[in-house]
């Protein structure tokens, strides 16, 4: 069969075809105030509006169930605030199934998603809500648009040969939570009890799949050269997309990565490798190497756990990492999430 011919798998497309897809159809060339158009690793667009950058971006919950308000809006406010920007205006397409839904079901969804708006200040202005065939789980598509000062402006691509690679809080946080939350029953019949299956669940909230915090403190008080936010096919993945948005290497150190206990058991568990498993709530910031000891600590302060995970090479030194023997390989990530394993 043809490459062309081959059926997709769960995930994200393959880099490679989505970069073909940007360059063939996309349309935003002619128009100048697009400072940031269709990029892969840019996961927002940003539009010169005069005074200020407009920061737009639009983003799926297609695992998760319960609270998939909250995940909603959340993972679009990461992507906003990776730019600098504070999130202003949200909109959602909410696709139901036709099996189990029913009026409780819209308004818990709609209260998610106005509870967590307002917690930040976010205005809801519109969106469309059917019953969709075909659909055995609600998807929510959200929309959210955000402002920036010009000169406040992060980009993914603005990574330098040289820059330090900081992560906040650890890795496969979104993902734990998922499974405590969506396989719960599953966790039950394998032997693990409340308190276990309860922290897993509590991932949404603690650590947190929000990244506002870590992306405002550190935008705020330092010059940063790009944030990214891990999500489908978790660190690595994520890791690859800034690298590949600037133009660079990266070594990353295996060894400092912080993987949590609740993660680490899981990933044991449903044998799925913790550093390609989706990973909202981890944040990846590239700041000059002589400043990242200086925001390690002011995240420490405010209660941010960090680590500096690798640093930005020349695009000539690959993208490769070092694992906890001292050994160096290729950086090997998947655009496919380890989770749709499980799914």
């Amino acid at each position: 069969m043809n490459d062309d011919k081959k059926e997709f798998v769960v995930g994200k497309i393959k880099h490679e075809l989505l970069g073909n897809l940007l360059k063939d159809f996309t349309s935003d060339s002619n128009d100048k105030r697009i400072i940031m158009g269709s990029k892969i690793g840019e996961d927002a667009a940003v539009i010169d509006m005069g005074d200020n950058y407009l920061v737009a971006k639009t983003d799926p919950i297609t695992f998760a169930t319960d609270e998939i308000g909250y995940y909603a809006v959340n993972i679009n406010v990461n992507d906003i605030v990776c730019t600098g920007a504070r999130p202003k205006w949200f909109q959602s397409t909410i696709l139901l199934p036709e099996k189990g839904t029913n009026e409780t079901l819209v308004r818990k969804i709609f209260k998610n998603i106005h509870d967590t708006c307002k917690s930040m200040n976010i205005s809801v202005i519109g969106g469309h809500t059917e019953v969709t065939a075909g659909l055995y789980r609600p998807i929510v598509v959200g929309s959210l648009l955000g402002e920036v000062e010009k000169e406040s402006l992060v980009l993914t691509s603005g990574a330098k040969p040289g820059d330090a690679l900081i992560l906040t809080k650890g890795i496969f946080i979104e993902g734990t939570s998922i499974i405590g939350r969506e396989k719960e029953k599953e966790l039950v019949e394998k032997g693990y009890d409340s308190d276990f299956i309860k922290n897993c669940k509590n991932y949404l909230f603690n650590p947190g799949i929000s990244v506002l915090k870590d992306a405002l403190l550190a935008n705020e008080h330092f010059e940063i050269n790009a944030m990214h936010d891990p999500t489908e096919g978790g660190l690595l993945t994520g890791v690859a997309e800034m690298a590949i948005a600037s133009d660079t290497g990266i070594l990353l150190n295996e060894e400092k990565i912080t993987i949590l206990p609740e993660p680490l058991e899981l990933s044991k568990i449903y044998q799925l490798n913790p550093l390609n498993t989706i990973s909202s709530g981890s944040l990846l910031i590239a700041i000059d190497k002589k400043l990242s000891p200086e925001l390690i600590e002011l995240l420490k302060k405010n209660d941010i756990l960090a680590l500096e995970i690798g640093q930005f090479e020349p695009k000539n030194k690959g993208q490769v990492i070092k694992d906890k023997n001292g050994q160096v390989r290729d950086l090997i990530y998947s655009e496919t999430d380890e989770i749709t394993k499980i799914f």
